[in-house]
Order: C-alpha cells, then structure tokens, then sequence
C-alpha cells in the first residue's frame, strides 16, 4: 500500500496541470463514497456531509456555506458523473494546454465553476419556474468548469477537427455549438440546475478567451491566492527563509551563468515567435517541432 501511494504522490507531482485536477476529484469522490459507504454500515447517511459541499440554490442556505461556490466543482454524484467529466477534461484539457498556459486552465476551471454556480443560483432566485425548487435543490460536478475549458479552446482552435465514434469527423466549433445548444434545449428539465450551470461555465471560457485575446487575464485574480496558498503549503513546517549569501563567481562560472541565460533568452524568443504564428495562422500552420516546443513550454 505504501508504495501505491508513494507511486500516485509521484505521478500527481510529475503530472501537468489536468492530471492533478483529475487526481483531486477522483480523491474527493473517493473519499466522500468510502465515507457514505463506513457510515451505512451503522445506518447512518452522508447526505449532511454531501449537502455542505454541494451548491445550493438558495442564497440564505449559501451565505451558510460560502465554500461550496468551489467545493461543489470538485464533488460527483456517481461513477458515470465523474467518469464523463474527467473524460471531457483530459480530452479537451489537453488540447488547451496546446494553445494556453497551466495557470491559464487552473484559473479557468475555478472561474467556470464560479460563474456556472453563480448563473445557477441567480436563474432559481429569479425565474418563477424555479420558485417550488430553490430550498431543496443543490449541485455538484465539474462540468461547467469542464465546459469552460472546452469553448474558451473552440474560440481559439474552432477548426481543429474532433473524430467522435459514431459520427466522424466534426470541427470543434460545431460541437461546441451543439453542447451549448443542447444545454439551452434542456433547461427545464429535471437536470435543469446542471444546463444552466453548463452556460456559466460556457460563458466564462468565451469570456476568457476573447479577453485574452486583447490581451486581458481574468484569470489573474484566481491565481495570485491560489499560488499564495499553494506556497503555503509547499513550504516545509518550521522552515525559514535561508539569509541571501553573497557567492563569489569565478571566470568559469560566470561563463556556465552567462551560457545559461543566453540558452534561456533563445527559447523564450522562440516561444515568443510561436505564439505570435499561432495568432496570425491557427494552431494548423505549426510544425511538428513548434507544436512539441509549445506543449512542453505549457507544463512548465
């Protein structure tokens, strides 16, 4: 057992950005399933615990629980639920990460996963339809997160093609106009809180994307604490900052220093040189060795 979970602590370390969003929601749904599972052994239910994660629709329950804006992003309701999101995510994850940055994607799955909570709350709280279902409705998943990704990379690639089993070959614009589409058919269905969710995260993804574009971050206020938090808990417990030393470079390793830099500045250049290509002719005009240049520059 000890050296499974050394293994996986590797995999999530060495993994990019997807992989480890991946790795938390399947530890979530692991953990929250073991835990409904110890306490039906005793009769008793994890609905309470599920209920503080999940979303609410009502606002005086959400000032309650101001934390499952984001918690619910990271919570399923069952196997399929989790297992089509994560899908979706690796797929359309993998191909964001070809045209935009890690931090670009970690910014975008919290700020979908806002936006579709808030479109949720907003819709049950002000449309009439609604009104009998506010106080007992909630929702959990990742898939207005997911969708963001997905259409914030059809405003950037829409031509890219997407083979599906059934039904060939598609550009990814149209099957990014389907699933919102779909969305909007379905709104008052008996999923109606996750469709509308779907269009927040939607929203978010062409918001980002076209904002990017004129060369606006909205991502930027959600990384600055994710990072403070995330060096928070990097850094060792009891650990100091060490005192900055003065080192006394010889010829030889100011050479080995210089060298570096330069090698630094060439490829910074070169992605630089990329990206303005990718702007100006799409993801398709990119060489074999630009396309592996920019994936690798992505994970770091």
């Amino acid at each position: 057992m000890a050296h499974i979970i050394t293994d996986l602590k590797e995999k999530f370390s060495r993994g990019n950005i997807v992989t480890r969003l991946i790795f938390i929601n399947a530890a979530v749904f692991i953990a929250v399933t073991l835990i409904n599972i110890f306490l039906k052994l005793f009769n008793r239910s994890a609905f309470d615990i599920f209920e503080l994660l999940a979303l609410p629709a009502s606002f005086s329950r959400f000032i309650l629980q101001p934390w499952s804006i984001i918690t619910y992003m990271f919570m399923h309701a069952d196997l399929l639920h989790i297992l089509f999101n994560m899908l979706w995510l690796f797929w359309f994850g993998q191909l964001f990460l070809y045209t935009f940055s890690a931090k670009h994607l970690r910014g975008l799955y919290l700020l979908g996963g806002i936006c579709g909570g808030v479109l949720y709350m907003a819709s049950y709280n002000i449309f009439p339809y609604f009104e009998p279902m506010i106080m007992g409705s909630t929702m959990v998943g990742a898939s207005a997160s997911v969708l963001a990704i997905v259409i914030a990379t059809a405003y950037r690639e829409p031509n890219y093609p997407i083979r599906l089993l059934l039904f060939g070959t598609i550009r990814l614009k149209y099957l990014a106009l389907i699933v919102v589409l779909t969305d909007l058919l379905f709104l008052t269905s008996n999923n109606a809180g996750g469709h509308i969710a779907h269009i927040g995260g939607a929203l978010a993804g062409l918001w980002f994307a076209a904002s990017l574009k004129r060369g606006t971050d909205i991502t930027a206020w959600i990384n600055k604490p994710v990072d403070a938090i995330i060096g928070l808990f990097s850094r060792k417990p009891g650990s100091k900052r060490k005192p900055k030393m003065k080192v006394q470079y010889g010829n030889a390793e100011r050479q080995k220093d210089y060298n570096y830099n330069a090698q630094k500045k060439v490829k910074a250049e070169e992605i630089d040189r990329i990206l303005d290509k990718l702007k100006k002719s799409g993801y398709e005009s990119l060489t074999t060795e630009e396309k592996k240049s920019l994936f690798d520059a992505s994970k770091k």
